[in-house]
C-alpha cells in the first residue's frame, strides 16, 4: 500500500517547528502499519531535522553554529532576491536535508526516545511551508 498526504506548517520566523506528531496522525490515518514514511519539504529555504526533543537548547545551539557558518547579510553572497536572509536560507537548507526516510513500526514512527521530528525554516519572517508525506509499507 502506498498513501500520499501533505502537512502545512506556518512559521513565524527562523527556527524549529516540530511536526511528530502531525506525521504520526498521518501515518495512522493512511492504514499503514510497517514500512516507511518519507518526508519532503518544498521549499529551498527551510529543511527537516530528526533531532532531540528534550532540551531545546541543543536547537538552539545548532541555530548558532548556523548563523556563524551561513551569517545574513554576507557580502559574498550576490543572491538575495528576498532580502539579506535569502542566501544563508538556502545555503542552510542545503547543508541540512529537505528530506526523510523513516521506518513505521505499529502504525507510528518508530523514533528513538529523545528524537523529534521537525521543520527548519531558516528565513527571518514568517511562510506557509508544505511537507509532503509518501507512506508505504503493510495495511494493518
Amino acid at each position: 500500500m502506498i498513501a500520499q498526504a501533505s502537512l502545512s506548517v506556518s512559521t513565524h520566523g527562523r527556527g524549529t517547528y516540530e511536526i511528530t506528531e502531525e506525521v504520526e496522525r498521518r501515518v495512522r490515518d493512511c492504514g499503514v502499519r510497517t514500512g516507511l514514511c518519507h518526508c519532503f519539504v518544498q521549499h529551498t529555504s527551510a529543511s527537516l531535522i530528526l533531532c532531540e526533543d528534550a532540551d531545546p537548547t541543543v536547537r538552539r545551539d545548532l541555530e548558532s553554529f548556523l548563523q556563524r557558518l551561513a551569517p545574513d547579510g554576507d557580502q559574498s553572497f550576490e543572491h538575495s532576491n528576498e532580502g539579506p536572509d535569502d542566501m544563508p536560507a538556502h545555503i542552510r537548507a542545503i547543508l541540512t536535508k529537505t528530506d526523510l526516510t523513516l521506518p513505521v513500526h505499529a502504525a507510528r514512527l518508530a523514533l528513538g526516545t529523545w528524537q523529534g521530528l521537525y521543520l527548519y525554516g531558516h528565513h527571518s519572517r514568517g511562510h506557509a511551508r508544505q511537507v509532503l508525506l509518501t507512506i508505504s509499507g503493510e495495511a494493518a
